[in-house]
């Protein structure tokens, strides 16, 4: 089981907690042929085409972008040792569009993984240039199970396929609106660096952890990162403008953005300036960009 380990709590001297509403932008995946991988995100993963130019795909749900591609015809790929991306995670808002996904990738043929995390149900896909991806639905949040010291508890178990698939309301189709990208489950070098950036020095809080993984989030959500060294341990950045991941956006009240870059300057951890946003690496080279999130309307 995966729990929150004793010192999940802030330190004395750690940042404040990141803004409980914090949350995840599009994904930005480099790719030697984009257009080879529409079809998947459309059959697989249920995204439409929102806009195409100057050799990027931009894929989304209800209007929201979710998924940039972006072409380089001479991109290197990565080691497969090599940090970066184990998987992105586009959250459907309830069990039967999860059950469509589910249908629309028996009827690809795709091979699929399948997991209930207790707090989550998960369907587990690669697309045509090998990128994870996860396609889940949470559980709602008073249904969360917790341990004995009150932390969020998660599992990985086998998940109920049948009775998943007999809830589906179609056989695919397009997502439906309220989809997002609920995480991102990055591939590091070095697990206490990680921590280091990702929770001392940005400010996000461990959920649970488990051997040569950790799960950190904002607002007490189960995790808005996963961050693992399973077999990436050691192992070196991949080149600049491989295939795999680009960047991730996560989004923040400007005044958060603001408070983050002074606790990297205080750090001297290099990062960049522009339109309001941040952008940053972490200690494995997977680079994040923290824009100020969008206006209400």
């Amino acid at each position: 089981m995966l729990q929150a380990p004793p010192d999940a709590a802030p330190a004395a001297g750690a940042p404040a907690p990141l803004p409980d509403s914090l949350a995840l932008g599009p994904v930005t995946l480099v790719s030697r042929d984009p257009e080879s991988l529409v079809p998947f995100y459309r059959a697989a993963v249920g995204l439409d085409v929102l806009a195409r130019a100057d050799g990027r795909v931009v894929l989304g749900a209800g209007g929201r972008p979710l998924v940039e591609i972006v072409r380089n015809a001479a991109a290197p790929l990565p080691p497969a040792r090599a940090p970066g991306l184990f998987h992105l995670a586009v959250r459907v808002p309830d069990r039967a569009a999860l059950a469509a996904r589910l249908l629309a990738a028996r009827r690809l043929g795709l091979r699929l993984g399948a997991s209930d995390h207790l707090v989550s149900e998960a369907l587990y896909l690669d697309d045509p240039d090998g990128n994870g991806i996860e396609i889940y639905r949470d559980r709602p949040r008073d249904a969360w199970p917790a341990t004995e010291d009150g932390a969020i508890a998660m599992e990985t178990l086998p998940l109920n396929l049948a009775a998943l698939a007999a809830e589906a309301a179609s056989e695919g189709g397009p997502a439906p609106a309220g989809t997002d990208m609920g995480h991102v489950h990055l591939k590091v070098s070095d697990l206490d660096a990680a921590r280091r950036f990702w929770v001392d020095l940005v400010g996000m809080r461990v959920m649970a952890a488990y051997p040569g993984a950790l799960f950190v989030s904002a607002g007490g959500y189960h995790h808005h990162l996963g961050l693992n060294a399973w077999h990436s341990a050691g192992a070196a950045p991949a080149l600049k403008g491989s295939t795999g991941l680009d960047h991730f956006v996560v989004r923040l009240p400007a005044e958060g953005i603001a408070a983050l870059a002074g606790r990297l300057s205080a750090a001297n951890w290099p990062f960049e300036r522009q339109d309001g946003a941040l952008t940053a690496a972490d200690p494995a080279g997977n680079r994040v960009v923290f824009q100020p999130e969008p206006l209400a309307t």
